[in-house]
């Protein structure tokens, strides 16, 4: 998994409440346990027609949300089912941060271990980034996770929490197998002692 590093430009208003799972990656784009290749279906029943031509006025087929690396949205983003494809498809797309007042608790959790920051914010302060969000290439929101602040275009800077384990992984890019790769002295040094007292294993 990547580090993840300072985000700063044009975030993708998304004020819809309870975009689940489903929405984010619908079920048909399940078959792959490949975490590559799924941005491109990311939102599908709300990008693309049946035909398969962009919707027009969904937000990231918009030219200034096109390349956007934080969505601002609505209240519990990510609910619904737990599939882990989801925070595949947003950063496979490139999205990095995503700020609401509230997440589903696997969706929130599956975020960090797939190098997304999912910042919770109370309502208020999220209005002033989805106001802010909805300029389009006339602003710029900033995220700094190592001093735990989010910027809006004129400088008004708001405080979040995250846990400092999440932390952590996030900005060395430790992913679960990243965490037990730092083990792996001690990992070897175990089956080498297993094997001279368990020799018949």
């Amino acid at each position: 998994m990547e580090k993840f590093e300072n985000v700063s430009g044009v975030a993708a208003p998304m004020p819809l409440i309870n975009i689940d799972t489903d929405m984010i990656i619908p079920k048909q784009f399940l078959k792959t346990i490949k975490r590559s290749g799924l941005g491109a279906n990311l939102f599908d029943e709300m990008r693309f027609d049946d035909n398969g031509n962009e919707i027009e006025d969904f937000v990231l087929n918009k030219p200034a949300y096109r390349k956007a690396e934080i969505i601002v949205a609505g209240d519990n983003f990510g609910c619904g089912s737990s599939r882990e494809h989801a925070p595949w498809a947003l950063r496979d797309f490139g999205i990095k941060v995503i700020v609401s007042t509230s997440f589903a608790d696997i969706f929130y959790n599956n975020s960090f271990k797939n190098g997304i920051l999912p910042i919770v914010l109370p309502k208020e302060q999220v209005a002033v980034l989805m106001e802010d969000a909805e300029r389009g290439e006339n602003a710029r929101i900033s995220v700094d996770l190592e001093n735990q602040t989010i910027s809006a275009t004129d400088g008004t800077e708001f405080k979040f929490e995250v846990d400092s384990f999440k932390k952590h992984c996030l900005l060395n890019g430790l992913d679960d197998i990243g965490l037990t790769m730092q083990k792996v002295q001690s990992i070897d040094s175990f089956e080498e002692k297993y094997k001279k007292s368990a020799p018949w294993v």
